[in-house]
This record gives C-alpha cells, sequence and structure tokens, in this order.
C-alpha cells in the first residue's frame, strides 16, 4: 500500500490527493500544510469558470483545452446535481466586455452558452463604449463551500490530514512512497525554483443582492454573484508580496468597476481580500530526481498555471497522478495562479496520473 503525501492544502492540493485516491485505490494519502482553509489562497477566489488562455503561456492549446474540459465536465455535473449546494456550484449568466474580438477562447465549447450581442442590446446594458460584448453561461465555484466540500470527500476516502510546516524535503525522506507538492509559492524556498512569482490580487466582497449576472472586462475589472455576496475586483501585480489591503487599490477597483456597472454604487462592503496568485511560465508538469542528504526524492512538477488555476486544477492533478514508474518520488504541483479555480481539477488529474506512473 504506497504511501503518499500531498504538501498544501488549498484547490490544488485536495484537488490532486482526490484524484489520487481516484487513480489508486490502495493508497494511503495525507495532506501536510501549514495552512488549512481560509488561511489558503484558494479562499478568496472568485470562482468562475473563464479559463484565459493569455495567461497561460508556453504550453501546447490541445493540452491547455483538455485540461479545461476536464474541469468543465467535473464542475458543470456537480451544479447540476443533487450536490450542487453542498459543492458551492452554481450555474451563472454574465457578459464579457472587451475592445478586441474573442476568438475561440479555452471556455467556448465547454459553456452552456457563448455568443456576442447585438450593439442595440450592449449600448442598452450600459456596454456600448465596449466594442465586443459576449453573453456566458458557465459555472462559478463558491470556494468557501467547494474547497470544505473536497476535503470531506477526501476524508471519506480514508485521507488523513496533518497541520505542520515543512522546511527541509530530508524530512520527508523515508517517511513516504511519494510526496506530491502544491505548495504554491512555498516552493520558491522550499525547492528552490526561482521561476515562481507571485501575481498579487485585491478584491472587496458586497453585499448586493440586485446584481445577478457577472461582468469581466479585459482590464481586470470584474464582478461576479458569489454565494451571499458579490466579488468586485481586481488587479495584477507581478511580483507583489504584499499581504496588507491597499486603500488605493480599493478605491481604484471600485472606480473602474462603477463605471461598467452603475448599479454596484450603494452595495456595502462586507470585507477585503488579498492573495498572491503562484504564477510560472511555462506551467511545468514533468519528473526530475533530486538526490538529498538523507536520500533520494524524484520530483514530478506540476505548477505555474498563473490565472487559471481553479479551471485546470482538476485535469493537470489527473496527469500527475498518473506517474508509477519510479519509487521515492516528489509531485510538485503548484503555480497556478489567477487560474486556480479554473485550471485547479483538470490540472490535478495531469498531477494524479503523475503520481501513479511513478509507483
Amino acid at each position: 500500500m504506497p504511501n503518499i503525501a500531498v504538501l498544501g492544502a488549498g484547490i490544488i492540493g485536495v484537488s490532486t490527493a482526490l484524484n489520487i485516491q481516484n487513480l489508486i485505490p490502495s493508497a494511503q494519502v495525507k495532506i501536510i500544510s501549514e495552512k488549512f482553509g481560509q488561511e489558503t489562497t484558494s479562499w478568496g477566489a472568485g470562482g468562475l469558470f473563464r479559463p484565459t488562455a493569455k495567461f497561460i503561456q508556453g504550453v501546447p492549446e490541445e493540452k491547455i483545452r483538455r485540461w479545461a474540459r476536464v474541469g468543465w465536465d467535473f464542475y458543470s455535473s456537480l451544479a447540476v446535481s443533487d450536490k450542487a449546494k453542498d459543492s458551492g456550484m452554481q450555474i451563472v449568466s454574465g457578459f464579457i466586455l472587451s475592445q478586441t474580438k474573442v476568438e475561440n477562447p479555452l471556455y467556448k465549447d465547454s459553456v452552456y452558452s457563448f455568443h456576442e450581442i447585438s450593439r442595440k442590446a450592449a449600448t442598452e446594458l450600459g456596454f456600448g463604449h465596449y466594442k465586443y460584448v459576449y453573453q456566458v453561461t458557465t459555472v462559478i465555484a463558491i470556494v468557501r463551500d467547494y474547497l470544505p466540500y473536497l476535503f470531506k470527500r477526501f476524508e471519506e476516502n480514508g485521507g488523513q490530514t496533518e497541520q505542520r510546516r515543512i522546511d527541509d524535503l530530508n524530512e520527508l525522506v523515508g517517511q513516504y512512497d511519494l510526496v506530491v507538492n502544491c505548495t504554491g509559492i512555498g516552493s520558491r524556498s522550499l525547492f528552490g525554483d526561482t521561476s515562481i512569482f507571485p501575481v498579487r490580487g485585491q478584491l472587496l466582497r458586497v453585499k448586493a443582492p440586485w446584481i445577478k449576472n457577472f461582468i469581466y472586462t479585459e482590464d481586470d475589472a470584474y464582478l461576479i454573484p458569489n454565494g451571499e455576496l458579490l466579488v468586485v475586483g481586481g488587479c495584477r501585480q507581478h511580483n507583489n508580496y504584499n499581504l496588507n489591503i491597499e486603500a488605493s487599490d480599493s478605491k481604484a477597483i471600485l472606480e473602474r468597476c462603477y463605471k461598467i456597472c452603475p448599479e454596484l454604487k450603494g452595495a456595502v462592503i462586507d470585507h477585503e481580500w488579498t492573495g498572491l496568485r503562484p504564477t510560472r511560465v511555462p506551467i511545468r508538469i514533468e519528473k526530475e530526481i533530486l538526490q538529498l542528504k538523507k536520500g533520494r526524492l524524484v520530483v514530478v512538477h506540476n505548477y505555474g498555471h498563473g490565472a487559471n488555476g481553479i479551471s485546470m486544477s482538476w485535469g493537470t492533478s489527473m496527469d500527475a497522478a498518473e506517474l508509477k514508474k519510479n519509487k521515492n518520488q516528489v509531485v510538485q504541483y503548484y503555480g497556478h495562479g489567477a487560474n486556480g479555480v479554473s485550471m485547479s481539477w483538470g490540472t490535478s488529474i495531469d498531477a494524479a496520473e503523475l503520481v501513479k506512473d511513478a509507483l
């Protein structure tokens, strides 16, 4: 019975752990992390399934589309099932606003609907200053429900958790047959990967129950209904490690969102949030042998998903779980960045397949 540790308790970590359980039912899987639940970056995600190619550089489009499709199949099946409430998956419609034509986006063939609306309709909706307006029906993950739902499934399958900080990979040699790394930005210090970097984001959650549709623009202004609150964002600040709430950022976000959605005025701010999207160019999913003081660890890299983490996480974690050819492995799976929700399920399948192949 293989003994496997997954480092990291965000969407990426638990998605990978679940896919390992699915592919290797005999495995004993433990999630080890210093932070769980609301302390993870995943907790603050807007959760809209809208994977975006411009944030996934250096990966063949065919593979990206497969990750997106696998994630969509999983999320949409939950959204129309009796598990919709518990899983936090909801169907949502809204508008994508752009000054340039959106050509064959990653989600076009997955989502329930995607079409350009007429100029008349765009003008009447208050979007006339954008050249292209698309109406989309997709799904949204309310991460504060979705993350606990995944952990419940993981534990029902016999999975274990341990709150612990890992500072040295030698701590794991001889303790586990395989280690999966889903530590995000932590991979920079733990694994010495200088290619992983943060893209800081800040958003607000407000009470605005009269706004039912999401609005997303090409300049990162967005409004996303998410449970009882409305997510209002955002910003994208490369190599910024600041986790403090900046009043100037919140002001700029609100000003931009008022322009695309005047009806936002009057909303009551519930809270503000900031987080660091683990980002790498390109996404990396491959094996590497590490020679450590206490022994050998073979690394399977799976990270760098940028702005598409939840959309892609399930597919890549399945791929990572499939690796099975070498003993004493570390599977690295992090860096989904702003794509964490969009990519999480699709990429986690790839990661799980790598794990299976490595055993």
